[in-house]
């Protein structure tokens, strides 16, 4: 099963740190944010990883390689341009496969097993679903959430208790038919109509998870890293 990390994105809300560090090389807990990811998967014996970037990539590629280190083989799918999430997974699907793949955003932390993203494919092929999404309870700085989780289905709808998507999911595909390569396009329209139309799944995830968005988040994490380590 191949996973896509997605590390395009500038970090705006992340400046002046970014200026000259890509997010995902922002350092917390020791190593940069996207390295927590890389043995994460390693340890769950998820080999195949593609990765996107577009500001600063270089410094991406120059960082991580070809994977090996960490017993994986990385392959790089550059924009030039920040093509948003369905965008950049659209440009990506060739190096992706034909399979369902994990997608996770470079710049959330989370202690999530990505060893589940096995089960959750086979799951979603008996369930004839295109996308599964890890939630998880609403941080302070997103009280409303996204979305309801009912039944282990993804439920759009504004007047239920709505969890906050994690920036992980399983997907296939199909769900990026509609997607020129090199078009620009969020993901949050595609989940609304895979769950509106019965065919996206989803689970609560109960361990820790942090939007690492802004210096003063970043930091309070990499504090509580270190007191753990």
């Amino acid at each position: 099963m191949r996973t896509m990390i997605l590390a395009a994105g500038r970090g705006e809300r992340m400046r002046p740190l970014t200026d000259r560090c890509p997010k995902p090389l922002l350092r917390v807990g020791g190593r940069p944010l996207i390295v927590w990811h890389l043995e994460a998967l390693a340890r769950a014996g998820l080999r195949e990883v593609v990765i996107n970037h577009a500001h600063l990539g270089a410094q991406i590629e120059a960082a991580l390689g070809d994977g090996s280190r960490w017993g994986l083989s990385i392959a790089w799918s550059p924009e030039t341009q920040a093509l948003e999430t369905a965008g950049g997974i659209a440009m990506a699907l060739p190096l992706l496969g034909a399979a369902p793949f994990l997608v996770v955003n470079a710049d959330v932390w989370c202690d999530f097993d990505f060893g589940r993203a096995r089960t959750v494919a086979a799951q979603m092929d008996a369930g004839g679903l295109d996308a599964w999404c890890v939630l998880v309870d609403n941080p302070a700085h997103h009280p409303s959430g996204d979305f309801a989780l009912e039944g282990g289905r993804l439920i759009d709808a504004a007047q239920r208790a709505r969890l906050t998507f994690s920036g992980i999911g399983v997907y296939r595909p199909q769900l990026f038919a509609g997607i020129a390569a090199g078009a620009r396009a969020p993901l949050a329209p595609l989940l609304r109509s895979a769950a509106g139309a019965g065919r996206a799944g989803a689970e609560r995830h109960l361990g820790r998870w942090v939007d690492v968005g802004t210096p003063e988040r970043l930091a309070r994490l990499d504090e509580e890293l270190a007191k753990e380590n």
